[in-house]
C-alpha cells in the first residue's frame, strides 16, 4: 500500500523559494518566465525554438529502454543505425494534441525511408494513451515514462524541465541532432530536419 505524505507548509514554502532562485538566475529563459506568471496551464509550453546541433558537437549516443502503451519493451538498440524522432507528449497538452495530426503524416512519409518515429508519454496512463491515438489516429508506439522516468531522464541534457511538448531528432548513432522546443507548428521544418539527418548518415 503506498503512503502519501503532506509537505510541511515550512517545507513546502522553502522548496517554492529554491526553485524561484534557480529559474531568477535564467531570466532570459521562456519556460522560467511562464513559471513566474503562473498561468495554471498545466504543462510549460516551449516557444518552438529549433536548435539543431552539428555533427561534431553532438553529445554521447543517448542509451534508453521502455514499455509502450502495448506493454512491448523497444530499447534504443532497436533503432541502431536509424534516425529516430522522439516527441514528448500527454493527453492533455492541447500543442500536443494539435500537433499529433503532423507527426502522424511525418511518421507515414518516413516508415520505411530511414526514420522512425517514437512518443514518450510523461503523464498519462496506458489506457489514456490508447484512446489519444485512436482519437488522432496516431500509428507510432509511445514508451509510457510517468511512473518511472526514465526516458525523460535518458534525454535530460536535450529536454528542458517540463516543456512538453518536446520533439528530438536523433541521428543513426543514437545522438540528438535537433530540437523543437514547444509545438511542431511548421511539419515542414522537422521534414527538413529528419531529411538532413538522415542524409548524415549516406
Amino acid at each position: 500500500m503506498t503512503t502519501r505524505r503532506r509537505l510541511g507548509p515550512a517545507v513546502f514554502a522553502s522548496g517554492l523559494v529554491a526553485l524561484a532562485l534557480i529559474l531568477t538566475g535564467c531570466a532570459s529563459d521562456p519556460l522560467a518566465e511562464q513559471y513566474r506568471e503562473g498561468s495554471n496551464k498545466g504543462y510549460i509550453a516551449g516557444d518552438g525554438s529549433v536548435t539543431e546541433i552539428a555533427e561534431a558537437n553532438r553529445s554521447n549516443p543517448v542509451s534508453f529502454e521502455g514499455v509502450t502503451e502495448h506493454g512491448k519493451t523497444v530499447t534504443s538498440a532497436d533503432y541502431a543505425g536509424q534516425v529516430i524522432v522522439v516527441n514528448f507528449w500527454y493527453a492533455g497538452c492541447a500543442p500536443c494534441r494539435a500537433e499529433a495530426p503532423d507527426l502522424q503524416k511525418l511518421n507515414d512519409e518516413f516508415e520505411g525511408a530511414g526514420a522512425s518515429f517514437l512518443g514518450v508519454n510523461v503523464r498519462d496512463q496506458a489506457a489514456n494513451a490508447i484512446a489519444f491515438n485512436e482519437t488522432y489516429s496516431v500509428t507510432y508506439p509511445s514508451v509510457m515514462d510517468v511512473d518511472g522516468g526514465s526516458m525523460q531522464l535518458a534525454f535530460s541534457g536535450s529536454i528542458p524541465p517540463n516543456a512538453v511538448p518536446t520533439t528530438l531528432v536523433v541521428d543513426g548513432q543514437g545522438r540528438v541532432a535537433a530540437r523543437i522546443l514547444g509545438q511542431v507548428s511548421s511539419p515542414s521544418i522537422l521534414e527538413t530536419l529528419i531529411r538532413d539527418t538522415i542524409a548524415e548518415g549516406k
